[in-house]
């Protein structure tokens, strides 16, 4: 019913947006053609969009980007509801010109509207992607990653000069070292998720990483009971186990010394350390088989109006400027060449392969898995 009803809103503001002229063809100033680019994630994400479409607009004589953000967690409708609302009412020439995917996300939407309802990307019109050694492991026909994000294993250099290098190095340091590791809840923070997911789906094969098929369900159990083994070793506070909340709980906690190591996102560690918001003693490290990762991309829906636009805006993110910008801001993970880029304060992105990143994207999957760990692990005495 909550579907119905986010698709019957979303319906209602499509078909407003069309009432209004939102699927014109406008003029930015200057002259310029205006492309809508739309996308969704935590404050952040917003701000690094906000400094790239004010750099592109200000180098960029023929176009004008125009950002319409959607706050994670907020609002009636999500970006997928508006895609699949737009998609199914028929509508052509919206101003869905370009749309931030991640991979969960992809299939979301796909698995609702189809991948023929985005253009098949031409390689001609993205010189800059010819330095892109990343592909996204979900359409790569369809999607261009333009930054890339990992879970790793955050530590204190200080307390773990030698930290683990593979899941069984890190199993037998946390059995030595009782309540010094921790991972913040799944359904409340993407480290979490990818370190639970991760420890579980390493007991399946590859292709269940990117699969929304739910079957695998059913091969969850091994992978369950591995993080029943390891939840009494796990960071405890008054005497009980505890699962922080939030990414931020658990670098909370690294950071004033109550844990040793945890798993967090490379860009969240880096960009704070950089600021410093926390110690500098902090350092990452990636295990094997690693924890997983993510490829950020852009898609064009073939019910936007810009084209030429949105190819140029993908073709500009992957320049050295841009992907610059984004290492400085939010530590994001280059996908070119960084020989050419200031990488200071920001070195340790230079140890992170992304062409070798475990990709996982396994759509409402998700779900269940959260509810599964929310009833079996943190129920746990």
């Amino acid at each position: 019913m909550k579907k119905v009803l986010a698709l019957i809103l979303a319906l209602c503001m499509v078909f407003a947006l069309a009432a209004c002229g939102g699927g014109a063809k406008q003029e930015a100033a200057g002259g310029k053609t205006k492309v809508t680019l739309w996308a969704t994630g935590s404050d952040n994400v917003r701000q690094i969009f906000e400094t790239l479409t004010s750099d592109f607009n200000a180098k960029n004589d023929k176009y004008e980007v125009e950002l319409q953000f959607m706050l994670s967690g907020t609002g009636a409708q999500s970006l997928a509801d508006l895609l699949t609302a737009a998609s199914q009412a028929g509508q052509k020439n919206t101003d869905y010109d370009l749309v931030d995917f991640s991979g969960d996300d992809w299939s979301k939407v796909t698995n609702l509207i189809g991948e023929e309802q985005f253009v098949k990307l031409d390689a001609s019109k993205l010189p800059n992607a010819a330095g892109v050694a990343a592909k996204s492991s979900v359409a790569p026909d369809y999607c261009q990653p333009y930054r890339g994000t990992t879970v790793i294993l955050a530590y204190d250099s200080e307390a773990v000069p030698n930290p683990p290098q593979t899941v069984d190095e890190l199993v037998q340091w946390m059995k030595d070292h009782p309540g010094r590791f921790a991972y913040n809840q799944p359904g409340t923070g993407g480290a979490g998720d990818s370190c639970a997911r991760s420890f579980v789906y390493n007991f399946l094969p590859e292709e269940a990483f990117t699969s929304t098929d739910e079957k695998w369900i059913a091969e969850w159990d091994k992978g369950f009971e591995f993080l029943k083994e390891i939840h009494p070793y796990m960071y405890k506070s008054g005497g009980s186990i505890v699962y922080p909340a939030k990414n931020q709980g658990t670098l909370d906690l690294l950071n004033q010394g109550e844990i040793d190591m945890c798993p967090n996102w490379a860009d969240m560690v880096l960009s704070q350390r950089a600021s410093g918001a926390i110690k500098d003693t902090i350092k990452i490290t990636q295990i094997q088989p690693s924890f997983t990762g993510s490829l950020q991309s852009l898609a064009i829906p073939t019910f936007g109006s810009h084209e030429e636009g949105a190819y140029a805006f993908i073709d500009y993110m992957l320049s050295p400027a841009a992907q610059e910008i984004m290492v400085k801001q939010m530590a994001a993970i280059p996908l070119i060449d960084v020989s050419g880029m200031d990488m200071t304060g920001y070195e340790d992105l230079n140890d992170l392969d992304v062409s070798s990143f475990r990709i996982q994207s396994i759509g409402g999957l998700s779900t269940s898995f959260n509810e599964r760990w929310d009833n079996e692990i943190a129920t746990i005495g």
